[in-house]
C-alpha cells in the first residue's frame, strides 16, 4: 500500500488531548494480551494446517480490517497454493462492501485474486459458490458499482439458500443486503436494513461471539429511528473482538445516534490507540486512517459536551499529520472534517474562513467530498464575518464540485455537497439582507437532508441544515419558529449543544420561561455543569 512518510503520530498527540483518559487505556494495554477478534467458523477443504489462519483472516474481513485481512489470506495461500478460498478471500478484502467503490488499483487487484481463485476452484460445491459469488462481483467492463454490488449481492442470495446450515453464507448474504442499501437511493422505510438485521438477529444466539454478527447489526440500525435497537450489538462488538479498531469504534456510531457521548469517547480513545498499535511496525512515524476516523467522532462528542480545550488540542494534533497508513476516503473525510467542526461549533467565523485542506500532500482530487467540508466552512465563516467576494466564491466552489459528483453511481455525495451549497449560499443572501431569499435557501437545505441519509464515513452533518435553519430563524426574530425546528433537529441529531443552546434561547425569547429553563438544564448537564464560554451567556440569560 502507498504511505507518506513524516514523523507526526496521531496516538503521541491524543495523549496530549485526552489526558488521564487515554494515559490509563496506555496503561490497560501495557500487559499485551493475545489478538482477540472473535470466533468464526467456516470449514474448508484447504490443508487443514491452514484452517486456523483462514479463519482469522476471516474474523479481521468481518471487522473491516482489509490489509491485514488480505496478508493472512496470502498467507495461507503461500502455504496452501491449491487453496482456491485463500484467493477468495484476497478478493473479498477489496470489496467495501458499505464503504464504497474500490479504487482501480484496488478493482485491479481484486479481480485478480477472484480470478486466481476461480482458476483454483474447489472441491466442494459450496466453497466454489463463495468463488463465484465474489467473482459475479468483479465480472464484466464498464460496470458501475453499484450494479456489481446487486450481482454480488445475488449470488449470496443463492449460496444462502442452497446452505441454509451454513451460517456465514448467511451473514455474508446480510451484509450483501446492506451493501445494496448503501447504494441506493434513500428509503426510509429501511426495508433492506431490517432484512439484514432479521438474518443477523436469527443467528445471534447460535453464534454469540462473532464478529460479524455484532459489527452488521450496528450497520443496520445506524439511523436515528433505530438505532436504540442496535445497543446490545454495539455493546457486545467491543467486547468480541477487542483487537480490531474497527470493532472499538463501531459502538460509538450508535453512541453517536443517541447522544451518549461519554461512551461514543471511550469508544473513539480505544480505537486511536488499537489503531496506531497496529501499524506502529509496518508504518513507522505514520498516522492510521483509523485513528483519524476515530479522531472525528472525538472532536464531535467532545464539541458536544463542551471539552473545547480538548477539542481543539484534537485539532492542532491533526494540522500536524503528515503521513499515512493508507490515505483513503476516511482519513481525507476526518482531516476536513475536525477542524472545519470545531471552528463552525464554536461560531468562529474567522477560523472557519481561515481553513484550507491540509496536508497539501494529500490527493484531495480522489474525494472532492471531502474538499468540500472545508469550502463548506470557508463559505459559512466568509459570510458570517462580512467578506461577501470569499463567501460567492466558495459557493460557487461548492456548486463545482457538486456538478463533478452528480450522476456518479454509488452513495449520493453530490447531494450532500448540495445541502452545504445551499445553507451556505443562505448565510450569503442574509449577509446580503436578502433574508426572504436566505429561509428559502436553508428550508430547502434542510428539507433535502431529511430526506437522504449519512454516509456511515461521518458522525453526522459538519452543521445539522435544520439546526442552521433554527439559527437563520432567531437571527430574524422569530424565536417561537427557530424554536419548533431546534426540536425537530434533536430527534434526527440528539443532544446537540447549540441546539439545547438555541433552543433555550429561542424559548425564553417567545416567553416560554419554563421551556427555556428545561433547555438550560439539559445544556449544564451535558456539560457535567461546567458550560463553555461559547455558551455560558445563555445560563446568564436565564437568570
Amino acid at each position: 500500500m502507498r504511505s507518506f512518510r513524516g514523523s507526526h503520530v496521531l496516538v503521541a498527540a491524543l495523549a496530549l488531548a485526552s489526558g488521564p483518559a487515554l494515559a490509563q487505556h496506555e496503561h490497560d494495554h501495557a500487559h499485551v494480551a493475545p489478538e482477540k477478534f472473535g470466533q468464526v467458523h467456516f470449514p474448508t477443504s484447504c490443508n487443514p494446517q491452514v484452517q486456523p489462519v483462514f479463519e482469522r483472516g476471516l474474523a479481521l474481513l468481518h471487522s473491516f480490517a482489509y490489509v491485514k485481512a488480505a496478508t493472512v489470506f496470502q498467507e495461507v495461500s503461500a502455504k496452501d497454493p491449491g487453496c482456491g478460498l485463500a484467493q477468495w478471500g484476497v478478493a473479498m478484502t477489496y470489496f467495501h462492501t458499505i464503504w464504497g467503490p474500490p479504487t482501480e488499483d484496488e478493482f485491479t487487484a481484486g479481480r485478480t485474486a477472484a480470478q486466481k481463485a476461480a482458476a483454483l476452484g474447489a472441491p466442494s460445491a459450496r466453497e466454489r459458490d463463495y468463488i463465484a459469488s465474489i467473482g459475479a462481483y468483479y465480472q464484466g467492463d464498464g460496470v458501475a458499482h453499484p450494479a456489481r454490488v446487486v450481482a454480488y449481492e445475488k449470488a449470496m442470495a443463492g449460496v444462502d439458500q442452497r446452505n441454509p446450515d451454513d451460517h456465514e453464507a448467511a451473514i455474508f448474504h446480510a451484509v450483501a443486503i446492506l451493501g445494496v442499501a448503501y447504494n441506493s437511493p434513500p428509503d426510509k422505510t429501511y426495508a433492506r436494513q431490517k432484512e439484514a438485521a432479521k438474518i443477523l438477529n436469527r443467528l445471534l444466539t447460535v453464534e454469540p461471539e462473532h464478529p460479524g454478527i455484532a459489527h452488521y447489526m450496528i450497520h443496520s440500525f445506524d439511523y436515528p429511528e433505530l438505532a436504540e435497537m442496535a445497543l446490545p450489538a454495539a455493546r457486545a462488538y467491543a467486547r468480541i473482538a477487542p483487537s480490531a479498531p474497527h470493532a472499538q469504534h463501531m459502538p460509538s456510531h450508535i453512541f453517536t445516534r443517541l447522544g451518549m457521548w461519554k461512551e461514543s469517547i471511550e469508544s473513539n480513545l480505544t480505537s486511536a490507540q488499537t489503531a496506531q498499535a497496529w501499524i506502529a511496525k509496518t508504518h513507522a512515524g505514520a498516522t492510521a486512517f483509523d485513528a483519524l476516523h476515530a479522531t472525528d467522532y472525538l472532536e464531535y462528542a467532545y464539541l458536544q459536551t463542551g471539552q473545547d480545550a480538548k477539542a481543539r488540542e484534537l485539532v492542532d494534533n491533526v494540522a500536524r499529520v503528515t503521513s499515512f497508513d493508507v490515505p483513503q476516503f476516511a482519513a481525507g473525510y476526518a482531516l476536513a472534517a475536525v477542524p472545519a467542526r470545531h471552528a463552525l461549533e464554536r461560531r468562529a467565523w474567522k477560523e472557519a474562513a481561515a481553513l484550507t485542506p491540509q496536508p497539501a500532500t494529500f490527493p484531495w482530487a480522489k474525494y472532492p467530498y471531502a474538499e468540500a467540508i472545508v469550502h463548506f466552512a470557508r463559505a459559512v465563516g466568509g459570510a458570517r464575518t462580512g467578506d461577501l467576494e470569499m463567501a460567492r466564491h466558495e459557493v460557487a466552489k461548492l456548486a463545482e464540485i457538486q456538478a463533478s459528483l452528480k450522476g456518479q453511481k454509488g452513495f449520493d455525495w453530490a447531494t450532500q455537497v448540495e445541502i452545504q451549497r445551499r445553507a451556505a449560499a443562505s448565510w450569503l443572501a442574509r449577509a446580503e439582507k436578502k433574508d426572504a431569499e436566505a429561509l428559502v435557501l436553508m428550508r430547502s437545505a434542510a428539507d433535502l437532508e431529511d430526506s437522504t441519509d449519512k454516509h456511515p464515513v461521518t458522525p453526522g452533518s459538519i452543521l445539522p441544515a435544520r439546526e442552521q435553519l433554527a439559527d437563520l430563524l432567531a437571527e430574524l426574530g422569530q424565536p417561537a419558529a427557530a424554536l419548533a425546528e431546534y426540536e425537530t433537529s434533536l430527534r434526527s441529531a440528539p443532544a446537540r449543544l447549540n441546539s439545547y443552546d438555541g433552543a433555550a434561547r429561542a424559548a425564553e425569547r417567545a416567553g416560554n420561561k419554563q421551556q427555556a429553563q428545561a433547555f438550560h438544564e439539559r445544556l449544564t448537564a451535558l456539560c457535567s455543569g461546567s458550560v463553555p464560554a461559547r455558551v455560558a451567556g445563555a445560563i446568564t440569560a436565564a437568570k
